[in-house]
């Protein structure tokens, strides 16, 4: 009886866990680099060679290249101690996190930390478009390394 419980929990966290992953990082690219104008007053995505591909503020870490890097890593930068922490821990940005994230940083952190004070220095809340706003950057990230 164990065994079929077990297994009927398994095959939905399967499902959901498919589920999700198709649907994660489904969006707009026009949408999201209009949807980016939220974000620019904190942020800029400038590529290593110092060309900007969007101006914005520098209060927040420069975004070229988050896809797939670890959180709090932007050499530089001086991120709060819960999302380096978060970092340090394999947080990494891909679609579910970031939108996650986006949506509500402090409460994301706290949830991935187990940590009920844990606070994100990032007080803006993307309630809609966070799935374009993935999209649009990694549709300006960098090509992957040939191997």
């Amino acid at each position: 009886m164990k065994f079929q419980i077990a297994t009927m929990i398994a095959a939905a966290t399967f499902a959901t866990s498919a589920f999700a992953d198709s649907h994660a990082g489904a969006g707009d690219v026009a949408k999201g680099e209009k949807t980016f104008g939220k974000c620019k007053a904190c942020h800029m995505i400038q590529d290593a060679d110092g060309e900007t591909i969007k101006k914005g503020g520098k209060t927040g870490p420069n975004l070229y290249g988050i896809i797939g890097r670890q959180a709090g890593t932007v050499e530089g930068f001086k991120y709060g101690d819960a999302l380096v922490t978060a970092g340090e821990n394999g947080l990494v940005w891909d679609a579910e996190t970031f939108e996650a994230y986006v949506a509500d940083p402090t409460g994301f952190l706290r949830e991935y930390l187990e940590d009920g004070g844990a606070r994100s220095k990032m007080s803006f809340k993307l309630r809609k478009g966070a799935e374009d706003v993935y999209a649009y950057l990694a549709s300006v990230a960098p090509a992957p390394a040939a191997e």
